[in-house]
This record gives structure tokens, C-alpha cells and sequence, in this order.
């Protein structure tokens, strides 16, 4: 499967935000204070419900491009007449704007 340029323009600055908290909680692990022991704790939070909502944009994303061509491969004229409808009304659109 190729990779979308467009979920990996997201997902590389998400790359390094996880990297970087993961790095944080590393270099403050030392450090017992009860604010940064807080801190620390909601950030490990925080780091697995991002995991666990971006594994869920995925499989949905994934179910939905399957959906799609799915019904792209069930029904090819109707998805063509659809698209270039669409194509002309954006067309029309973008025209109007100049």
C-alpha cells in the first residue's frame, strides 16, 4: 500500500511531539516533586490517548478508503458521472472567483 503525502505531512510533526514528551518523562524521571510527578503522569496520559485516538483515525480512514472502492468498483459509471459533476461544479466555482 503507498503512502498518502497528505497523512504524512501529520504524521511526522506527531512523530516528533510523542518523541520529544517520551524524552521529557525520561529526563525528568529523577526529579521527585510532587508537581513534575503530576505532570509526568498526566503527560503519560495524555501520550496513550493519542496513540489510541490515532489508531482509531487510522482503521477508520483505512475502512473508509475500502468503502469507497468498494463501491467505486460495484458501480464504475455512476462514480465517474459523480466526479465529473463534481470536477465541473469546482471548476465553476474557481472560475467565479477570478
Amino acid at each position: 500500500m503507498k503512502e498518502d503525502p497528505a497523512a504524512n505531512e501529520f504524521a511526522e510533526p506527531a512523530r516528533h511531539l510523542v518523541e520529544d514528551a517520551r524524552e521529557l518523562l525520561e529526563a525528568t524521571a529523577h526529579v521527585a516533586e510532587e508537581k513534575v510527578v503530576e505532570a509526568r503522569k498526566r503527560l503519560a496520559v495524555a501520550l496513550e490517548k493519542g496513540k489510541d485516538a490515532w489508531f482509531v483515525v487510522q482503521k477508520s480512514a483505512v475502512t473508509g478508503a475500502k468503502a469507497t472502492d468498494r463501491a467505486i468498483r460495484e458501480h464504475p459509471y455512476p462514480a465517474i458521472g459523480i466526479a465529473f459533476g463534481l470536477g465541473l461544479l469546482v471548476g465553476f466555482l474557481a472560475r467565479r472567483r477570478d
